[in-house]
């Protein structure tokens, strides 16, 4: 265990309407639910009413395939949460962003003016795009290999920083690098955190190098405690190696979660979700994320050494790295078949580890995890979005708190402020 100081973070990728494919048939959603402003006034409401600091939401660069997407409709992140931010006043609202189909300028002067409006609660998740479909929406044959992805992002996210800088400044910005030339400034004014915040998700070691020099929050993709501490270490060396305190970045993995009253009824509402999806999803999505078409693989027999080595050419792999990674070091661990793993694990196409209890269960696990130096906090993912969120503002929190874990109200008021009265210390490496 480590010395910690300050409460964990807390924050919730909304995912639309959940994680699950199935989410869609809750009774509690209207029909039009992910384009209904008093969805997203809820979502945002609840989020405050437990006192969370951020919450997540991805962009869509193309029409998400609805065998395997479960959300294959959203809103532009950047536009939703300028509306939810006029209906609260202290949850931060965190969009990503992709810095290979974005226009650093524009991106940063959208991004800053969100945050002046809304009092220094944005947050822009750095992210490079993969995949062909979403090149095509932008007249392109493919992405750029991976990396040049990162190399563009590099400069991307220099850029927008300087951009930030002259709003504050006054001063020109003349950037002529690799992929932009740049010169001008912002007419937008600095908002009451000064610009927005920088999270990074993306577990490659470019990604990852990034995240140590410039991103303020990490959204990353942990499997296991062992791992999580891992890559917990590394980053907070990246910090350390690029003059920055450790403590200047929060490392927040994913979790998926299915919550119930007892830990019998959490697994019968994981059960019933899964089942209600299609047969196809988990698949589709594993063969996503490893690189490999899963539905050649025999069901019974573990998983062949040629499918779990290294892709051939990590250049051109279309998955997340840090995804693939997590997938594989659990396959190791346990050496399943494909069915068990498929069943095991209730695959979701996600490097995130999952959770099926109660709400007490999921705290201890929060604890255990930060107590050991593995995270700083934990970005949450609920199954279906609606109800699971209202769990986690109105039983979760509680027990945290009782706990000395978590705040018992907002002492701060913009979502940099959130972030730096939170945790400090830990293992740093």
């Amino acid at each position: 265990m480590t010395d910690r100081t300050g409460h964990v973070i807390l924050g919730v990728n909304v995912l639309v309407l959940g994680y699950v494919p199935a989410a869609w048939q809750s009774p509690l959603l209207e029909k039009d639910a992910f384009v209904d402003p008093r969805y997203w006034e809820n979502i945002g409401r609840t989020a405050e009413r437990g006192t969370l600091d951020a919450i997540f939401l991805a962009d869509g660069p193309l029409l998400g395939d609805p065998a395997y997407d479960a959300n294959p409709i959203r809103l532009e992140p950047t536009v939703n949460w300028g509306y939810v931010a006029a209906a609260t006043e202290r949850v931060g609202l965190v969009a990503t962003a992709s810095t290979t189909f974005n226009d650093p300028f524009e991106l940063a002067e959208r991004l800053l003016s969100w945050d002046h409006l809304s009092g220094g609660r944005a947050a822009w998740n750095v992210v490079t795009t993969r995949g062909v479909p979403a090149a095509r929406n932008f007249g392109l044959p493919d992405v750029p290999l991976r990396d040049d992805r990162y190399e563009r992002a590099s400069e991307f996210v220099d850029v927008v920083r300087a951009l930030w800088s002259s709003a504050a400044t006054g001063g020109d910005v003349r950037h002529h690098g690799e992929f932009f030339d740049v010169e001008g400034r912002l007419r937008v004014p600095p908002s009451a955190q000064g610009h927005p915040v920088l999270f990074q998700a993306g577990g490659s070691p470019k990604g990852r190098a990034l995240a140590g020099r410039v991103a303020e929050g990490v959204f990353a993709a942990e499997l296991t405690k062992e791992k999580a501490i891992e890559h917990y270490r590394l980053v907070k060396r990246h910090a350390r190696e690029n003059g920055r305190s450790p403590d200047d970045v929060k490392i927040l993995p994913g979790l998926l979660l299915s919550l119930g009253s007892t830990e019998e009824e959490a697994r019968r509402r994981s059960d019933e979700l899964h089942d209600a999806g299609p047969a196809s999803y988990s698949l589709g999505w594993l063969s996503q994320s490893i690189g490999y078409d899963a539905s050649k693989l025999e069901l019974d027999e573990p998983f062949p050494e040629e499918v779990l080595a290294a892709p051939a050419d990590p250049q051109t792999f279309t998955g997340s790295i840090g995804f693939r990674e997590s997938i594989v070091a659990q396959i190791r661990r346990t050496n399943p078949t494909v069915r068990e793993y498929l069943k095991q694990t209730r695959y979701t196409g996600s490097g995130h580890a999952g959770f099926v209890g109660t709400p007490e269960q999921l705290a201890d696990h929060i604890e255990d995890w930060f107590r050991s130096g593995a995270v700083d906090g934990f970005n949450l993912q609920p199954d279906v979005l609606v109800d699971g969120l209202e769990v986690i503002a109105d039983e979760l929190v509680p027990i945290l708190r009782k706990r000395g874990l978590y705040r018992v109200e907002y002492e701060t008021e913009t979502l940099r402020d959130h972030l730096r009265a939170a945790v400090s210390g830990g293992a740093s490496g």
